[in-house]
């Protein structure tokens, strides 16, 4: 089961004891469904638990059932069809419409004055035509309905509910989406769906660790191959002085930082000054070791 038919199925456990907020959900998902006009109302759905659910909602809603409904068996994308003309009536004008005389969709606050019903219909929506992509690849939620003025209208809904999602169009489509995970996860709670919120909210704690994790390693091996390049460099200029004038004629504290750097070719200056004797600060050290690539210089 792919993570936006689990989202939906969690969302599917939602009761619809209230009338008002039935109406509200079936409201959402004939707007985002496939088709609602006045020859034909068609849902279809990949989701099991929204199929199990449209029948409940739209008798709890309308008090009738669908002309067209597949069996509880097999699986794959089921269809829910009503072309009854007297069924078409009692929903046109359950949301205030008339049948033959509307021309695009718009959405009716009217039916949506409480939050819960709200709240249903971005449910509703969401089941009919959102999805989810799995956290653990990206973040990414998304309502389509090819009704354009009814997106701009869910946009106007969602912002009076706090959300500030995206627009966008693909084909016929219009989208509102949402890319951040914190958002995603408020919308998702708000909508009933805290487990499928956690998930994303889980996901995003694992990235930004892996994230961290990586940006250390990195930042380590960045450091490692600088302290390699600059022992590689000391010693280079030590041979240089040695085949020059040899290490003898260098001062004693030269000399003895020379040698330790012979001795120790991969340690790091913090590790060479507390293998001093005695032992000196890393700054004291790192001078000292300039002053020897200085002289090599010099005496080329």
């Amino acid at each position: 089961m792919s993570f936006s038919s689990q989202a939906k199925a969690e969302l599917c456990q939602a009761r619809t004891d209230r009338k008002c907020c039935a109406l509200a959900e079936c409201y959402g998902a004939l707007l985002y469904g496939n088709t609602f006009s006045a020859r034909e109302i068609r849902i279809i759905t990949a989701s099991p638990a929204f199929a199990a659910r449209l029948p409940r909602l739209f008798k709890r809603a309308f008090g009738l059932s669908f002309d067209q409904a597949p069996g509880p068996e097999g699986d794959g994308k089921k269809t829910f069809v009503i072309r009854d003309r007297e069924k078409l009536l009692r929903i046109f004008s359950a949301y205030g419409a008339e049948i033959d005389a509307t021309v695009s969709h718009h959405v009716n606050f009217g039916v949506l004055e409480e939050d819960c019903c709200r709240t249903s219909f971005i449910r509703g929506a969401f089941l009919a035509g959102g999805s989810v992509t799995d956290p653990d690849k990206r973040f990414h939620l998304e309502l389509g309905t090819p009704h354009r003025s009814v997106s701009r209208e869910t946009m106007t809904l969602l912002l009076d509910l706090g959300f500030s999602p995206k627009e966008t169009v693909r084909g016929s489509n219009a989208l509102l989406y949402f890319k951040k995970a914190d958002a995603i996860a408020d919308f998702c709670t708000s909508i009933g769906a805290p487990v499928t919120a956690m998930n994303v909210m889980t996901a995003k704690v694992d990235k930004e660790m892996r994230n961290t994790v990586t940006r250390q390693i990195n930042c380590d091996s960045a450091n490692a191959d600088k302290t390699v390049t600059a022992a590689q460099e000391q010693l280079d200029a030590i041979r240089r002085l040695a085949r020059a004038h040899g290490l003898d004629a260098l001062p004693e504290p030269l000399h003895a930082a020379a040698l330790l750097r012979i001795a120790n070719p991969a340690a790091s200056l913090a590790d060479l000054a507390l293998l001093s004797d005695p032992p000196v600060t890393k700054s004291c050290l790192s001078h000292r070791l300039r002053k020897i690539m200085q002289l090599a210089e010099a005496a080329e």
